[in-house]
C-alpha cells in the first residue's frame, strides 16, 4: 500500500469507517498517482479497488499494480459492482464524499447495497491530505511554473498595441504545449485597459491600446499538477494613479509573504495584505481572498482568506495574489506561488517576471 493510501486508511479508523468510496477525480488521481478518468476508488485497510471500464482499464492496470491496487473492469451498473465488492469484503460502514457524490449516485449505491451496509458522509478526508505536498508533487509544480515562466516571457514579446486579447490568449495556449505542458490549467485571462478591472475577465476581441495595462493570469498543467501566476504589463506611459496602485499591490504582497511560516493563522496572513491596501485608501477595491492552494486542482486547500480557520503547515503550496480593481479604469493583481517550509516560506515563482 502506498503512503497516501496508508494515511487515508488510518483516517478511516479514526472515523470508524470500514472503507471510503472516493469519487472526486482529483482525489482518485492523488491516491493512485496517475491521472484518473471516469473511475471510482474503494479504499480500506484490507484492500483498495479501482473501478473503470474498457476505455481505460488496460492503460491503468500496470500503474495500479505498481501501487498495490486491484482493478475491476466495469461490465454492468457500476454501483452494483461496488456493492458486490463491499459485500465480499464484509464492509458495513462505508464512507462517501458527500461534497462530491450526487443525490442520484447516493440513491443508486444505497439501493445496490440492499441494506447490508450503511453509508456515511466522510467529509474532505482526501483534500486534507492533499494540502501537504510531498517532494514529487513539489517537483511537478516547479516544472509547471518553469513552463509558465517561459510562457510569460513569450507574452512580453507578443503583447503590443493593435492586437486583440483573444489573439494573445490563443498564442499563449499554443506556446505552452510546445514547452511540455499538457494544457492550460484554466482559461487564460488576457485583460487590457478597463477590462483588467474585472478579476476573471474572459478575453474578447478588444484591441489593446497604447498607454494601458495588460493583465495576464495564466497557469499550465504538467503531469497533472497546476501552476497559477498573474502579471501586469504596461504599454507606453504609465500614469501616476496606475503607478501608485501597482506599488500598493506589490507592497501588500511582500508584507504578506514575510509573515508566512508554520503555525501562522491563514486569516492573519490575509489580514496583513488586506489591511495595508485599506490603509492606502483602496480597501473597497480588493474583494477576493488573498490566495488559494494549487496542486492537482488550480483552486484547492488551503484557502487564505479572512474567514479561514486553519494555520499554515510545512508542505503547503498556495498563491499570494492581492489586487486592486478600479471599475471602468484598470485593475492590478500580482500573483505568485509559495511553499511553506519548516522555518518560513519559499517563493517558487520568484524569478518569473
Amino acid at each position: 500500500m502506498n503512503i497516501r493510501l496508508k494515511n487515508l486508511s488510518q483516517r478511516l479508523k479514526r472515523e470508524l469507517l470500514d472503507c471510503i468510496l472516493v469519487t472526486a477525480a482529483a482525489n482518485i488521481s492523488y491516491l493512485v498517482k496517475f491521472k484518473s478518468r471516469d473511475s471510482y476508488l474503494l479504499v480500506s485497510k484490507k484492500k483498495s479497488v479501482y473501478f473503470t471500464d474498457s476505455r481505460y482499464i488496460d492503460e491503468a492496470r500496470p500503474l495500479l499494480k505498481r501501487e498495490g491496487i486491484s482493478a475491476v473492469n466495469i461490465h454492468g451498473p457500476v454501483f452494483e459492482e461496488i456493492a458486490r465488492e463491499c459485500e465480499d469484503l464484509k464492509f458495513r460502514r462505508i464512507g462517501f464524499e458527500g461534497h462530491v457524490m450526487t443525490c442520484l449516485e447516493h440513491r443508486r449505491l444505497a439501493a445496490s447495497l440492499k441494506g447490508k451496509a450503511r453509508l456515511f458522509p466522510s467529509g474532505e478526508l482526501v483534500e486534507e491530505l492533499r494540502q501537504i505536498k510531498d517532494a514529487s508533487e513539489i517537483a511537478f509544480i516547479k516544472q509547471a511554473l518553469k513552463i509558465t515562466g517561459l510562457t510569460l516571457g513569450f507574452a512580453r514579446k507578443i503583447i503590443r498595441p493593435g492586437r486583440k486579447e483573444l489573439e494573445i490568449a490563443a498564442e499563449l495556449e499554443r506556446f505552452i504545449r510546445f514547452q511540455g505542458a499538457s494544457n492550460a490549467a484554466f482559461d487564460i485571462i488576457v485583460a487590457s485597459g478597463p477590462n483588467s478591472s474585472y478579476p476573471h475577465h474572459a478575453p474578447t476581441n478588444r484591441i489593446i491600446r497604447k498607454n494601458e495595462p495588460v493583465l495576464i493570469d495564466i497557469g499550465v498543467e504538467y503531469k497533472g499538477y497546476k501552476s497559477d501566476l498573474t502579471r501586469v504589463y504596461f504599454l507606453g506611459k504609465i500614469n501616476n494613479l496606475t503607478q501608485r496602485v501597482h506599488k500598493v499591490v506589490l507592497q501588500a504582497q511582500q508584507l504578506a509573504i514575510k509573515e508566512i511560516r508554520p503555525g501562522a493563522k491563514m486569516a492573519e496572513i490575509d489580514g496583513v495584505s488586506r489591511g495595508y491596501i485599506a490603509r492606502q485608501g483602496f480597501g473597497k477595491c480588493f474583494g477576493h481572498s488573498l490566495g488559494h492552494g494549487v496542486g492537482l486542482e488550480t483552486h484547492e486547500g488551503p484557502r487564505i482568506s479572512t474567514t479561514s480557520k486553519g494555520v499554515l503547515r510545512p508542505g503547503m503550496v498556495f498563491t499570494v495574489e492581492p489586487g486592486v480593481y478600479l471599475a471602468g479604469k484598470f485593475g492590478i493583481r500580482l500573483e505568485d506561488m509559495v511553499l511553506v517550509t519548516k522555518k518560513g516560506c519559499v517563493v517558487l515563482s520568484v524569478s518569473i517576471n
